[in-house]
């Protein structure tokens, strides 16, 4: 269960995207529910590697958005930032075209981290991507943790 200190709202979370890597890739916010939230990428031109598949850190890329998202709707921003600590990605299948739809959802909810699995799904349901996301949850007016 997540406990959203802001509901989302994909149509403000979405518009954010602009002038971003976001707005590159076409990430997109689609869903939200108790249990996880839901963004997409598109797969093409701009996400794939040299050979023509779907490029490993764009992967990551979809993730640490995704759950970075996540973490910042789930703290008081008034007196919380949060920043990426660690990411890791197991890269599963690739995919050549299409979307592909990441899933996050809560590992571990505490003060001062976060920790989110995010799924990726090609356009068919087969998994491409799992990946694990440290969020540092940071007091405002302080620095970010060492990287």
């Amino acid at each position: 269960m997540i406990s959203w200190t802001t509901t989302p709202d994909l149509e403000k979370l979405n518009a954010l995207r602009k002038n971003t890597i976001c707005d590159v890739l076409d990430i997109t916010f689609d869903a939200f529910d108790d249990e996880s939230i839901t963004a997409s990428m598109v797969v093409d031109h701009r996400t794939h590697q040299p050979f023509g598949l779907l490029h490993g850190g764009a992967s990551v890329v979809l993730a640490e958005t995704l759950g970075s998202m996540a973490s910042f709707l789930c703290v008081d921003t008034t007196k919380f930032y949060c920043v990426g600590l660690e990411v890791n990605a197991n890269h599963l299948r690739g995919v050549r075209s299409g979307r592909v739809t990441a899933v996050a959802r809560p590992v571990h909810m505490g003060r001062t981290t976060h920790v989110w699995d995010i799924r990726l799904t090609d356009d068919s349901g087969k998994s491409s991507c799992i990946s694990r996301l440290t969020i540092a949850v940071v007091p405002l007016g302080e620095s970010p943790p060492a990287r």
